[in-house]
């Protein structure tokens, strides 16, 4: 199954509002530390529902956002629930991005960049349309130190790519971007129950689900153009 034909089915059951509320815990920190100034460009490489493309335009005064994402009914849904009309979705792979050299002044993205179909391709495609000095924030929980994450490919049809903190750091320095800063961001508002009420139906034991809440979080790599 193609990317576009999972996320269509994903669009279409509505489970869009779904991701955008469980991402939100940590895309929200991200959000806040990206360098976004008055009347910039922004992009969202995976957009889902758009949340990104109008948190920016809200609280960083962003003058433009633009979310790409491969799925059709991904970009319709987000379009529907945006009213502001310097927000656009656009349809289109990470690896060809319908965007002029040096137009975008800061990328980011969500839970997506594993899905790509040729992660270099696409580092290097974001290294052309992101002015010097423009930023790449990337944010996975999907990555090789989060043992937690690793059964996830088992659930979907379409291929992800699993690389460790290292590996992200080395691709982006040979698609020309500084690591500025690679980090974990916690999810602190998810409720874990106390000891008592473990095993649940998706964690045996209570010290996993803290690890891979509280610790492993979301693993975030800036890069800077």
């Amino acid at each position: 199954m193609s990317v576009s034909d999972e996320f269509d089915e994903w669009a279409a059951a509505g489970k869009d509002r779904g991701m955008e509320d469980r991402h939100w815990h940590t895309a929200k920190h991200v959000l806040a530390r990206m360098p976004v100034e008055a009347g910039e460009t922004v992009l969202d490489l995976g957009c889902g529902s758009g949340y990104a493309g109008r948190a920016l335009r809200e609280t960083k005064d962003a003058g433009r956002a633009y979310g790409i994402d491969a799925s059709p009914e991904m970009a319709h849904n987000a379009a529907g629930y945006t009213d502001d009309p310097r927000v656009g979705y656009l349809i289109g792979d990470f690896e060809h991005l319908p965007f002029a050299t040096d137009s975008i002044d800061h990328c980011f993205s969500m839970e997506a960049f594993y899905y790509a179909s040729d992660p270099h391709a696409t580092l290097a495609e974001l290294a052309r349309v992101i002015r010097p000095g423009g930023t790449f924030h990337c944010a996975v929980n999907y990555y090789e130190e989060n043992v937690h994450s690793h059964e996830w490919q088992s659930f979907i049809d379409v291929p992800m790519t699993r690389w460790d903190r290292s590996q992200y750091r080395e691709a982006f320095r040979e698609a020309d971007f500084s690591v500025a800063v690679q980090d974990n961001i916690p999810d602190r508002e998810i409720e874990i129950p106390p000891a008592d009420e473990f095993p649940t139906e998706d964690w045996e034991r209570r010290e996993a689900m803290v690890e891979r809440y509280r610790e492993y979080g979301t693993l975030v790599t800036v890069g800077v153009r």
